[in-house]
Protein backbone atom coordinates (compact mmCIF):
# COMPACT_ATOMS: atom_id res chain seq x y z
CA UNK A 1 0.00 0.00 0.00
CA UNK A 2 1.75 3.35 -1.27
CA UNK A 3 0.39 6.85 0.75
CA UNK A 4 0.49 9.20 -2.22
CA UNK A 5 -0.59 13.17 -2.97
CA UNK A 6 -2.45 15.45 -5.61
CA UNK A 7 0.54 17.44 -5.80
CA UNK A 8 0.97 20.80 -7.69
CA UNK A 9 3.20 20.60 -10.78
CA UNK A 10 3.76 24.37 -10.91
CA UNK A 11 6.77 24.64 -13.11
CA UNK A 12 6.66 21.78 -14.93
CA UNK A 13 5.51 18.13 -14.27
CA UNK A 14 9.32 17.27 -12.20
CA UNK A 15 8.85 19.44 -9.92
CA UNK A 16 5.74 17.16 -8.54
CA UNK A 17 8.53 14.64 -7.54
CA UNK A 18 10.40 17.13 -5.34
CA UNK A 19 6.94 18.12 -3.92
CA UNK A 20 5.92 14.51 -3.22
CA UNK A 21 9.12 14.33 -1.56
CA UNK A 22 8.48 17.29 0.37
CA UNK A 23 5.41 15.49 2.12
CA UNK A 24 6.53 12.20 2.22
CA UNK A 25 4.33 10.85 -0.52
CA UNK A 26 5.23 7.35 -1.97
CA UNK A 27 2.75 8.22 -5.48
CA UNK A 28 1.65 11.25 -7.34
CA UNK A 29 -1.63 12.57 -8.77
CA UNK A 30 -1.31 15.55 -10.96
CA UNK A 31 -3.11 17.85 -13.47
CA UNK A 32 -0.93 18.73 -16.46
CA UNK A 33 -2.81 21.92 -17.60
CA UNK A 34 -4.98 24.19 -15.85
CA UNK A 35 -8.03 22.09 -14.46
CA UNK A 36 -10.76 24.53 -14.68
CA UNK A 37 -10.31 25.26 -18.21
CA UNK A 38 -9.61 23.59 -21.80
CA UNK A 39 -6.08 25.48 -22.74
CA UNK A 40 -3.55 22.70 -23.07
CA UNK A 41 -0.05 22.22 -24.35
CA UNK A 42 1.88 19.35 -25.02
CA UNK A 43 4.62 18.46 -22.83
CA UNK A 44 7.94 18.81 -23.57
CA UNK A 45 9.67 15.69 -24.04
CA UNK A 46 12.58 16.40 -21.82
CA UNK A 47 9.78 16.68 -19.38
CA UNK A 48 8.53 13.56 -19.85
CA UNK A 49 11.90 12.32 -19.62
CA UNK A 50 12.09 14.20 -16.17
CA UNK A 51 9.20 12.89 -14.20
CA UNK A 52 10.22 9.43 -15.44
CA UNK A 53 13.85 9.59 -14.74
CA UNK A 54 13.06 11.49 -10.98
CA UNK A 55 9.91 9.43 -9.70
CA UNK A 56 12.13 6.40 -10.53
CA UNK A 57 15.06 7.52 -8.97
CA UNK A 58 12.73 8.43 -5.91
CA UNK A 59 10.94 5.05 -5.63
CA UNK A 60 7.42 7.31 -6.13
CA UNK A 61 4.48 5.89 -8.01
CA UNK A 62 2.31 4.46 -9.17
CA UNK A 63 1.52 7.60 -10.50
CA UNK A 64 -1.59 8.98 -12.04
CA UNK A 65 -3.17 11.99 -13.75
CA UNK A 66 -6.51 13.68 -12.94
CA UNK A 67 -8.66 14.74 -15.62
CA UNK A 68 -9.75 19.09 -15.54
CA UNK A 69 -13.22 19.72 -13.94
CA UNK A 70 -14.69 20.50 -16.76
CA UNK A 71 -15.41 17.35 -18.47
CA UNK A 72 -18.67 16.14 -18.98
CA UNK A 73 -19.81 12.98 -20.97
CA UNK A 74 -23.47 13.69 -20.35
CA UNK A 75 -22.51 17.29 -21.68
CA UNK A 76 -25.53 18.32 -23.58
CA UNK A 77 -23.93 20.70 -25.50
CA UNK A 78 -22.00 18.84 -28.36
CA UNK A 79 -18.74 21.18 -28.04
CA UNK A 80 -18.89 21.09 -24.69
CA UNK A 81 -18.60 16.97 -25.24
CA UNK A 82 -16.18 17.25 -28.32
CA UNK A 83 -13.72 18.96 -25.88
CA UNK A 84 -13.92 17.13 -22.67
CA UNK A 85 -13.13 13.93 -25.12
CA UNK A 86 -10.33 15.31 -26.68
CA UNK A 87 -8.81 16.98 -23.23
CA UNK A 88 -8.85 13.51 -22.17
CA UNK A 89 -7.26 12.08 -25.24
CA UNK A 90 -4.73 15.06 -24.36
CA UNK A 91 -4.29 13.75 -20.49
CA UNK A 92 -4.04 9.94 -21.81
CA UNK A 93 -1.00 10.67 -24.26
CA UNK A 94 1.09 12.24 -21.68
CA UNK A 95 0.29 9.70 -19.33
CA UNK A 96 1.62 7.70 -21.27
CA UNK A 97 4.28 9.67 -21.74
CA UNK A 98 5.03 10.37 -18.37
CA UNK A 99 5.05 6.55 -17.20
CA UNK A 100 1.87 7.00 -15.32
CA UNK A 101 -0.54 4.29 -14.95
CA UNK A 102 -3.60 6.47 -16.42
CA UNK A 103 -6.01 9.31 -15.90
CA UNK A 104 -8.50 9.57 -13.00
CA UNK A 105 -11.39 11.37 -14.31
CA UNK A 106 -15.03 12.42 -13.29
CA UNK A 107 -17.85 11.36 -15.70
CA UNK A 108 -20.21 14.93 -15.04
CA UNK A 109 -23.60 15.52 -15.02
CA UNK A 110 -26.41 14.11 -16.24
CA UNK A 111 -28.38 17.15 -16.63
CA UNK A 112 -31.66 15.75 -15.48
CA UNK A 113 -31.59 13.24 -18.39
CA UNK A 114 -31.12 10.20 -15.67
CA UNK A 115 -28.18 8.03 -16.29
CA UNK A 116 -30.00 5.79 -18.58
CA UNK A 117 -30.38 9.07 -20.68
CA UNK A 118 -26.41 9.38 -21.13
CA UNK A 119 -25.50 6.41 -21.28
CA UNK A 120 -25.13 5.22 -24.76
CA UNK A 121 -23.46 8.77 -24.94
CA UNK A 122 -21.07 8.33 -21.99
CA UNK A 123 -20.17 5.31 -23.35
CA UNK A 124 -18.91 6.01 -26.59
CA UNK A 125 -17.34 9.12 -25.77
CA UNK A 126 -15.10 6.76 -23.69
CA UNK A 127 -14.75 4.27 -27.07
CA UNK A 128 -13.28 7.06 -28.80
CA UNK A 129 -11.07 8.41 -26.07
CA UNK A 130 -9.50 4.69 -25.57
CA UNK A 131 -9.39 4.05 -29.62
CA UNK A 132 -7.63 7.13 -29.68
CA UNK A 133 -5.01 6.82 -26.80
CA UNK A 134 -2.22 4.39 -25.88
CA UNK A 135 -2.84 0.76 -25.31
CA UNK A 136 -0.74 0.46 -22.06
CA UNK A 137 -2.71 3.10 -20.66
CA UNK A 138 -5.72 2.98 -18.36
CA UNK A 139 -8.41 5.37 -18.18
CA UNK A 140 -10.17 5.53 -14.86
CA UNK A 141 -13.58 6.63 -13.89
CA UNK A 142 -14.45 8.10 -10.67
CA UNK A 143 -16.98 7.67 -8.03
CA UNK A 144 -19.07 10.67 -7.40
CA UNK A 145 -20.58 11.61 -4.36
CA UNK A 146 -23.75 12.20 -5.54
CA UNK A 147 -25.49 15.54 -5.92
CA UNK A 148 -25.70 17.59 -9.12
CA UNK A 149 -27.00 14.44 -11.06
CA UNK A 150 -23.86 13.40 -10.89
CA UNK A 151 -22.64 10.50 -12.93
CA UNK A 152 -21.45 7.23 -11.04
CA UNK A 153 -22.47 7.72 -7.36
CA UNK A 154 -23.62 4.04 -7.66
CA UNK A 155 -21.48 1.03 -7.84
CA UNK A 156 -24.50 -0.13 -10.56
CA UNK A 157 -23.32 2.63 -13.16
CA UNK A 158 -20.08 2.19 -12.86
CA UNK A 159 -20.32 -1.28 -13.77
CA UNK A 160 -22.51 -0.63 -16.35
CA UNK A 161 -20.13 1.93 -17.66
CA UNK A 162 -17.42 -0.71 -17.26
CA UNK A 163 -19.91 -3.73 -19.38
CA UNK A 164 -20.59 -1.35 -21.85
CA UNK A 165 -17.11 -0.62 -22.90
CA UNK A 166 -15.55 -4.22 -22.69
CA UNK A 167 -12.26 -3.00 -21.97
CA UNK A 168 -9.45 -4.26 -19.78
CA UNK A 169 -7.97 -0.71 -20.16
CA UNK A 170 -11.26 0.64 -17.99
CA UNK A 171 -10.79 0.92 -14.21
CA UNK A 172 -12.17 2.36 -10.92
CA UNK A 173 -10.69 5.16 -8.48
CA UNK A 174 -13.14 5.19 -5.59
CA UNK A 175 -13.43 8.27 -3.63
CA UNK A 176 -13.44 7.64 0.17
CA UNK A 177 -15.46 10.95 0.84
CA UNK A 178 -17.28 10.71 -2.19
CA UNK A 179 -18.79 6.93 -1.17
CA UNK A 180 -19.58 8.55 2.18
CA UNK A 181 -21.64 11.11 1.03
CA UNK A 182 -23.34 8.88 -1.34
CA UNK A 183 -24.36 6.42 1.55
CA UNK A 184 -22.07 3.64 1.75
CA UNK A 185 -20.47 3.95 5.41
CA UNK A 186 -17.02 2.71 5.25
CA UNK A 187 -16.04 3.77 8.41
CA UNK A 188 -17.67 0.31 10.32
CA UNK A 189 -17.11 -3.32 9.68
CA UNK A 190 -20.06 -3.68 8.88
CA UNK A 191 -20.63 -0.75 6.02
CA UNK A 192 -17.38 -1.45 4.29
CA UNK A 193 -18.22 -5.27 3.82
CA UNK A 194 -21.24 -4.65 2.56
CA UNK A 195 -20.05 -1.82 0.24
CA UNK A 196 -16.51 -4.10 -1.55
CA UNK A 197 -19.39 -7.26 -1.82
CA UNK A 198 -21.50 -4.60 -3.58
CA UNK A 199 -18.54 -3.41 -5.68
CA UNK A 200 -17.40 -6.83 -6.00
CA UNK A 201 -20.10 -8.22 -7.24
CA UNK A 202 -21.27 -5.70 -9.60
CA UNK A 203 -18.06 -4.27 -10.30
CA UNK A 204 -15.72 -6.64 -9.97
CA UNK A 205 -12.19 -5.79 -7.20
CA UNK A 206 -10.13 -6.39 -10.35
CA UNK A 207 -11.14 -3.04 -11.83
CA UNK A 208 -10.28 -1.34 -8.68
CA UNK A 209 -6.93 0.29 -9.35
CA UNK A 210 -6.38 3.19 -7.41
CA UNK A 211 -8.17 5.50 -3.97
CA UNK A 212 -8.80 8.84 -3.38
CA UNK A 213 -8.21 9.33 0.72
CA UNK A 214 -10.57 11.87 2.13
CA UNK A 215 -12.12 12.42 5.32
CA UNK A 216 -15.36 14.23 5.38
CA UNK A 217 -16.84 17.43 6.15
CA UNK A 218 -20.59 16.73 5.75
CA UNK A 219 -22.48 13.75 7.21
CA UNK A 220 -23.25 9.96 5.55
CA UNK A 221 -25.27 10.33 2.63
CA UNK A 222 -25.25 13.97 2.22
CA UNK A 223 -24.48 13.33 -1.22
CA UNK A 224 -22.02 16.71 -0.98
CA UNK A 225 -18.59 16.60 -2.36
CA UNK A 226 -16.62 17.97 0.45
CA UNK A 227 -13.60 16.98 1.31
CA UNK A 228 -11.74 17.21 4.85
CA UNK A 229 -8.42 16.78 6.25
CA UNK A 230 -7.44 12.73 7.62
CA UNK A 231 -8.84 12.59 11.34
CA UNK A 232 -11.26 16.22 11.19
CA UNK A 233 -14.11 14.99 9.44
CA UNK A 234 -17.68 12.96 9.76
CA UNK A 235 -15.04 9.71 9.05
CA UNK A 236 -12.36 10.38 11.71
CA UNK A 237 -9.60 8.28 12.18
CA UNK A 238 -11.37 5.26 13.25
CA UNK A 239 -12.95 4.93 10.24
CA UNK A 240 -9.87 5.14 7.75
CA UNK A 241 -8.41 2.67 10.45
CA UNK A 242 -11.13 0.69 8.86
CA UNK A 243 -11.00 1.42 5.56
CA UNK A 244 -6.89 0.55 5.18
CA UNK A 245 -7.15 -2.24 7.40
CA UNK A 246 -10.04 -4.33 4.78
CA UNK A 247 -8.16 -6.81 2.05
CA UNK A 248 -9.87 -4.91 -0.69
CA UNK A 249 -7.87 -1.59 -0.08
CA UNK A 250 -4.58 -3.72 0.95
CA UNK A 251 -2.32 -3.63 -2.23
CA UNK A 252 -3.59 -0.14 -3.69
CA UNK A 253 -2.27 3.33 -3.49
CA UNK A 254 -3.88 5.81 -1.50
CA UNK A 255 -3.47 9.42 -2.99
CA UNK A 256 -4.60 12.09 -0.63
CA UNK A 257 -6.75 15.21 -2.22
CA UNK A 258 -7.64 17.16 1.16
CA UNK A 259 -7.51 20.68 2.00
CA UNK A 260 -4.67 21.06 3.89
CA UNK A 261 -4.47 22.86 7.39
CA UNK A 262 -4.04 25.86 5.46
CA UNK A 263 -5.84 25.30 2.34
CA UNK A 264 -3.00 24.48 0.05
CA UNK A 265 -3.47 20.54 -0.30
CA UNK A 266 -1.89 17.82 0.93
CA UNK A 267 1.04 17.92 2.92
CA UNK A 268 2.96 15.97 5.43
CA UNK A 269 0.57 15.65 8.54
CA UNK A 270 -1.79 14.44 6.20
CA UNK A 271 0.70 11.73 4.63
CA UNK A 272 1.85 10.93 8.01
CA UNK A 273 -1.70 10.32 9.86
CA UNK A 274 -2.45 7.52 7.14
CA UNK A 275 0.92 6.07 6.86
CA UNK A 276 0.63 5.71 10.82
CA UNK A 277 -2.48 3.98 10.63
CA UNK A 278 -1.14 1.84 7.79
CA UNK A 279 1.30 0.99 10.12
CA UNK A 280 -1.05 0.02 13.08
CA UNK A 281 -2.99 -2.23 11.03
CA UNK A 282 0.44 -4.33 9.97
CA UNK A 283 1.18 -3.37 6.54
CA UNK A 284 4.03 -1.83 4.60
CA UNK A 285 4.33 0.56 1.38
Amino acid sequence: MRIGAHVSAAGGLPRAIDRALEIGAEAVQVFCSPPQGWAFKPVPEEQATAFRERARAANIGPNFLHGIYLVNLGATEADHLRKGIQSLINYMHVAHDIGAAGVIFHAGSHKGAGFEGVLRQAAEAMRRILDNSPPDTWLIIENSAGAGQHIGARFTELATLVRELGSPRVKVCLDTQHCFAAGYDLTTPEGIEAAMREFDREVGLERLVAVHANDSKVPLGSGVDRHENIGKGHMGLAGFETILAHPAFRDLPFLLEVPGPDGKGPDRENVEALKALRAKVGLKA
